[in-house]
């Protein structure tokens, strides 16, 4: 929002000296720091107000992911006992993300950082700790230090929605000669393994996202999140805003109403793989095969109206 980027650009005036030697000591630009910080705790006003242990003990007691909060139970626990920080201000969201950057406790115990040198790696108070945590995460994680995440394109007339899929990767000089443009005219950016994005079907925006994009997955795997992150970074930076319509009226399908659509697509040939509601490659490919079937742009995109249409 123009709120978050204002607020964010006063941030970054305010703490540009403490913030700029660390990004550059990672190669990772501040604006991308401070924006997962934006997204993350309203640069740092909401950290969450749940103790981490008593979240992940719940959780790894009875919940569908046992497993996997015991083991950041012991994480969070290994924290407790290397003194980085103490029980009580050890705090985050119900599942177990701590600090003004919401890391896992096993994610803290990979990636956190004292920057500041009091001999604690304090992702809740030091501001050198939060933005050196960050962006040791992401350059180990394969940020590729000036490479951009990517830009907002305009796609040529014609262009086969079915190719706007994540694990179909070129040199973006590829793209450029298949007529994808960006919006000013200018060359396209040198990114080597790039896809076309289209986050809310063929009727909105499209993107061309490289491996920096992908990085930013990493830290939070959604793609709502790793475009609200670059944007966000995109705004701090000075650059624009999205320029194309969004079809607000697009409207996402509810859980149990994708598992009857990924039903009913079963049910005509065209595979989605298990229904269980969400939306991942299997139920993309099954909707472009059908959407083909009927002449349609075949973006992969789950809508009411496909599913009035198999109905």
């Amino acid at each position: 929002s123009a709120q978050r980027i204002a607020r964010g650009q006063d941030k970054l005036q305010q703490l540009r000296p403490v913030a700029d030697p660390l990004a550059a000591r990672y190669g990772v630009p501040v604006e991308t720091l401070f924006a997962i910080w934006g997204m993350e705790s309203n640069f740092g006003s909401f950290v969450g107000d749940i103790p981490t242990i008593d979240a992940l003990a719940t959780l790894g007691f009875e919940g569908r992911r046992e497993e996997w909060a015991k083991g950041q139970l012991l994480a969070a626990l290994k924290i407790l006992q290397n003194r980085d920080i103490e029980r009580a201000q050890m705090i985050g969201s119900w599942a177990g993300a701590m600090g003004q950057t919401q890391f896992l406790p096993s994610n803290f115990l990979a990636y956190a950082v004292d920057a500041d040198g009091d001999g604690r790696r304090d992702i809740w108070g030091s501001l050198p700790d939060v933005m050196a945590s960050t962006a040791n995460f992401l350059a180990r994680s394969g940020w590729q230090t000036g490479q951009p995440w990517g830009l907002e394109v305009r796609l040529p007339p014609g262009f086969d929605y079915a190719r706007a899929d994540a694990d179909l990767r070129q040199p973006a000089s590829l793209w450029a000669d298949e007529g994808v443009q960006s919006m000013d005219g200018t060359p396209l950016p040198a990114l080597p393994d790039s896809a076309i994005l289209l986050p809310a079907s063929a009727r909105g925006p499209a993107f061309l996202v490289g491996a920096n994009f992908r990085t930013i997955l990493r830290y939070n795997n959604s793609t709502s999140y790793a475009l609200a992150v670059s944007l966000l970074a995109q705004g701090l930076g000075g650059g624009p805003a999205v320029q194309a319509p969004w079809p607000r009226d697009l409207k996402a399908l509810t859980r149990s109403q994708l598992l009857a659509l990924q039903t009913a697509l079963n049910a005509r040939g065209f595979d989605t793989g298990k229904p269980d509601g969400m939306s991942g490659p299997a139920t993309q490919r099954g909707i472009r095969h059908y959407q083909r079937s009927l002449g349609l742009p075949a973006d992969g995109y789950p809508t009411l109206e496909l599913l009035e249409r198999l109905r």
